[in-house]
């Protein structure tokens, strides 16, 4: 099955890119550098950032269903991201390399499956939740820390 996954909008993001670290901290944010690969995973690009670039730090609503599930974590946005990237059935090495935890949920936006994959066992993951006729999205987290990844949808 053809499946998306989608980078987040940048637009509710980019009143705070350029903002002092006290403004920012006035919000609940935190601006963060780079400071070794593979430790600042991107939301809007899915992507590390490389080191040096900045990363800002904040909670996220990423489920805003009016349930139980409603939910936000953490999450790195890289500072001055422009376009969210959709790719048609590839799983970006951002989330390729590391744990998933896949959450699917139906159209009342309650979690009717989830599982854990990992590098090649990701896509096809993916391909069996989207294939439960009740799915209508997922939602990808890093399964270590618990953050929201990306959203998944049918392509």
């Amino acid at each position: 099955m053809a499946f998306r996954i989608l980078g987040l909008d940048p637009a509710p993001f980019r009143p705070l890119y350029g903002l002092s670290d006290a403004a920012l901290a006035e919000r609940g944010v935190q601006r963060m550098v780079a400071n070794a690969p593979r430790s600042f995973p991107d939301r809007i690009e899915l992507r590390d950032l490389e080191i040096g670039e900045t990363a800002l730090l904040l909670s996220h609503e990423h489920q805003p269903a009016a349930n139980a599930f409603r939910s936000r974590h953490a999450i790195f946005v890289r500072e001055g991201a422009e376009a969210a990237i959709e790719l048609t059935g590839v799983v970006p090495e951002v989330m390729h390399r590391r744990m998933l935890s896949l959450r699917a949920f139906d159209e009342a936006d309650f979690m009717v499956d989830a599982d854990l994959a990992e590098g090649d066992a990701i896509a096809p993951l993916i391909d069996r939740l989207l294939a439960d006729g009740r799915v209508a999205y997922l939602h990808a987290h890093y399964a270590r820390r618990g953050c929201y990844a990306a959203r998944v949808e049918r392509a």
